[in-house]
């Protein structure tokens, strides 16, 4: 049965520029001037090309074509835990803007594994991408090269020169602390991240800084290192809630370490807020659409991503600017796991549940 010059197979066969040339009634050369763009080519011929592409299925050979051009339309981005899910919202957002403008997007996911990162950064090389984007691994050694353009964002790898675009940490995590100590507590302690990530060591930093502020110091032992995962944020709440006195509030500096902080608090047959109020840091959907919504400070994921993108995108058009550092701003949420603190004489009493929620409202609205 006749097709039309049309493949019917499942797998379609590879079509040649000759066959295009033959069918459009042009040399090779107009074809390939045309598939790409190194040549002017009249309007009338261009048209009767790309109409032979379509009517042929014609499919490009992306690896072939980034030999001849030393570069594909491949964008290649590492993530250091694609099982986080603030990860997932930050890539949505790059393969969006990839997408709206003709790139491809191969996403590498290290572990949080430095070596990995390393190795995974050479198989991109090879594909000739026309540029990288990396939320660098836990002790990262990247730095800025003369290969394609590459833009970190989130993170900051020490020593690095090139393009990043990250959220206000410091000032986000200010607002949280200054937001707890507002509801009266003064014993407050943090979980970080690893210091060595310049988000952990911001977020700290600006959580010391309003306590700094309100006169409040802090006894060594109520800064936590955690590892951004759950299971750090566990482990440091438990070391926390066996301190005497123990704290009354903990900031702990994303999400994932807020909800291990949780599985604690119920563990010791505590309550978050009445015995322990919790803020966090990342304000993610899986912590609002709860009993307890978190209180946190929401950084902005999908615009992170789309903003990274943007960026890179024009590095590859030729932008030839000096490095830039684009800071996003970060919004605090107030919602129901912080309580405000009951004077001394109070602690220890059973407070029903239903005046508990009346009061916890008063101090949301007021704050």
């Amino acid at each position: 049965m006749a097709n039309n010059g049309k493949n019917t197979n499942s797998t379609p066969a590879r079509i040649t520029m000759h066959q295009i040339a033959e069918t459009a009634g042009v040399s090779i050369g107009t074809v390939s001037n045309v598939i790409n763009g190194s040549l002017s080519v009249r309007e009338k011929l261009r048209q009767r090309v790309l109409g032979a592409i379509r009517n042929l299925g014609y499919q490009p050979n992306q690896l072939s074509r980034g030999l001849r051009l030393n570069r594909t339309n491949i964008i290649g981005m590492i993530v250091p835990d694609i099982t986080n899910p603030f990860f997932p919202s930050v890539v949505r957002g790059v393969e969006d803007i990839a997408y709206e403008n003709s790139y491809r997007l191969i996403l590498c996911n290290t572990d949080d594994d430095p070596q990995k990162e390393i190795s995974y950064l050479n198989d991109l090389w090879s594909f000739l991408p026309a540029g990288l984007l990396i939320i660098p691994a836990v002790g990262s050694t990247i730095s800025s090269n003369s290969g394609p353009p590459m833009v970190c964002l989130d993170r900051v790898p020490e020593g690095w020169k090139g393009d990043v675009v990250v959220v206000a940490n410091y000032k986000g995590a200010y607002e949280a602390a200054k937001h707890i100590i507002r509801m009266g507590h003064r014993r407050i302690a943090i979980i970080s991240g690893p210091l060595h990530l310049t988000n952990a060591g911001d977020r700290l930093e600006g959580f010391r800084r309003a306590l700094r502020d309100a006169r409040i110091s802090i006894d060594p032992e109520y800064v936590q290192k955690g590892r951004f995962d759950r299971a750090s944020g566990y482990a440091c709440t438990v070391r926390l809630l066996r301190l005497v006195p123990r704290p009354t509030a903990i900031f702990a500096a994303n999400d994932l370490m807020a909800l291990g902080a949780l599985s604690a608090v119920r563990e010791f047959k505590l309550t978050c807020p009445d015995d322990i109020s919790i803020v966090s840091f990342d304000g993610l959907d899986i912590t609002e659409f709860s009993d307890l919504a978190l209180t946190a400070v929401y950084q902005p994921g999908y615009q992170l991503g789309r903003t990274a993108a943007r960026l890179l995108l024009s590095r590859i058009s030729g932008n030839e600017e000096p490095a830039r550092k684009i800071v996003l701003a970060t919004e605090l949420k107030i919602r129901n796991s912080v309580a405000a603190l009951r004077p001394r004489h109070q602690r220890g009493k059973s407070v029903p549940r239903r005046q508990n929620a009346r009061s916890r409202k008063r101090h949301i609205l007021r704050a």
